[in-house]
């Protein structure tokens, strides 16, 4: 039937948002699933920031890219990465146009919320052993709770020997666990707030319960822990002074739902947009401009640190590139970001129909309705926020809407309830033009967060349009 005149224009001026799988075809679907089970993989071999550096670097090197240390010269063309203390990655593509003119930047983040040690972790109390952890970022603590846990981490000596440790992820090894009370004696547990049904100390480790077999000794216990690891890993309890010991859930990712449109796993904020971000940057030949992927450190705590996105090192990054293509001269780094443009890479909260109060349902992203953008981040009346200039946002528009990119524009919840902030504002300081654009998130900063296929898809598709703006 023929569209009345009305219909006909409200299908012109509205927008409304659509499922994406609405108009995907079935080959394009088999890309998309395809994509998702590369993207699980990954995300199953890379559950912390080293992983993802680590993981990052493998798939690089069989893309012909190079370590910059190991480039005496750059040209247009060339391949690079610079690894930052096996915590942070950046990656670059030398453009064919003068670096003063700016770059194309997309920059995510490999860390995640997840459970540390403190710095003396072991202990012994009433017939179990146990590690004292101390929660890396924003999370909801009784969600860690009964759940299994791996262990990831490094043991750094004096003499410089370093010994890495995972413990948990395969099926015939140990699992750890913080444990609960039933619900028969949780009646004085039950009159907490929900923030501390669990609080901080209560995020205990068990990790063992067998006595070492010798009388008139105390703490026999975590006497046996210790052995247990110095025969298999040379470790002593001082050792745990110069660790990274990081607690993260053993959950594998995998397809959730009968029609497996949707993912389940831990950490896809942020690690599905450096996945996507990667990915997007291994199809570009010959830029106009140089192309960058960041995959950094530290955002779930403020960004700070020499890994994080405040830190110096992406600058020296830079500065190496302009260096090695003979160009530096004083000043031009200012210049060169003041003309460079950034997506933000991270997640957004996508809105949940179970909780349909924590949002302002017409500005929120959508599960299937493709990568967001979000003009400003920030809480309640934009505080902390990195707001995108409109010229920007219309630019990337025209770049996904000419690459066929499914996009949607969100706020992140309603406008008294929260908010976030991003690398963004890292970026921003420098000189450079931000906007946030990423993939929609439920159960974010979870143990186990979902996405949508769809839009992961269109995560990668819309980073690989951008690079070569």
């Amino acid at each position: 039937m023929e569209k009345t005149e009305g219909q006909a224009l409200k299908e012109k001026l509205f927008n409304t948002k659509k499922s994406g799988w609405e108009s995907t075809n079935d080959n394009e679907k088999q890309e998309i699933f395809r994509f998702a089970d590369e993207y699980m993989y990954y995300l199953n071999s890379s559950k912390t920031e080293k992983e993802i550096v680590s993981t990052s670097k493998e798939i690089l090197l069989k893309n012909n890219f190079k370590d910059l240390k190991e480039v005496e010269k750059l040209q247009a063309g060339d391949k690079i990465f610079y690894v930052n203390k096996d915590r942070s990655i950046y990656v670059a593509i030398i453009g064919t146009e003068d670096i003063e003119k700016g770059l194309n930047i997309v920059a995510s983040h490999g860390d995640s919320p997840r459970l540390d040690l403190k710095p003396n972790p072991l202990y012994e109390q009433d017939g179990v052993a146990y590690f004292k952890t101390h929660y890396y970022g924003g999370i909801r603590k009784y969600q860690w709770a009964t759940i299994p846990l791996s262990l990831h981490g490094l043991f750094v000596k004096p003499n410089g020997e370093k010994v890495s440790v995972v413990i948990g992820e395969k099926d015939d090894e140990p699992t750890f666990l913080i444990s609960d009370l039933p619900p028969h004696l949780s009646q004085i547990q039950n009159e907490r707030k929900l923030s501390v049904g669990l609080k901080g100390e209560e995020l205990n480790i068990m990790v063992g319960s067998i006595p070492y077999n010798e009388a008139n000794l105390t703490e026999k216990i975590k006497l046996n822990i210790l052995k247990i690891l110095n025969e298999k890993y040379g470790i002593k309890e001082v050792d745990f002074t110069s660790s990274e010991i990081e607690f993260v859930p053993s959950f594998k990712a995998r397809s959730l739902g009968f029609d497996e449109s949707l993912i389940a796993a831990y950490g896809q904020d942020d690690k599905v947009c450096c996945y996507t971000a990667l990915r997007g940057i291994l199809n570009i030949e010959n830029p106009k401009k140089t192309a960058i992927c960041v995959l950094t450190d530290k955002e779930e705590i403020g960004f700070e640190g020499v890994t994080g996105m405040w830190s110096k090192v992406f600058d020296t990054f830079i500065v190496e590139i302009m260096d090695k293509l003979g160009v530096n001269r004083p000043n031009l780094l200012e210049r060169v970001f003041s003309n460079s443009k950034v997506l933000s890479s991270d997640v957004d909260a996508g809105y949940d129909p179970g909780f349909p109060d924590a949002f302002d349902k017409k500005n929120a992203s959508v599960l299937g309705g493709g990568v967001t953008i979000v003009k400003y981040t920030g809480a309640r009346g934009k505080s902390g926020a990195s707001e995108s200039p409109a010229e920007f946002i219309a630019e990337v528009r025209k770049a996904f809407d000419d690459a066929g990119v499914q996009y949607q524009s969100s706020d992140m919840g309603r406008v008294d309830l929260g908010g976030g902030g991003t690398i963004a504002v890292c970026f921003s300081q420098r000189g450079m033009t931000v906007l946030d654009c990423g993939v929609p998130v439920l159960a974010m900063h979870s143990p186990y967060e979902i996405t949508s296929k769809f839009d992961v898809y269109k995560a990668y598709k819309a980073y690989e349009a951008f690079y070569k703006i």
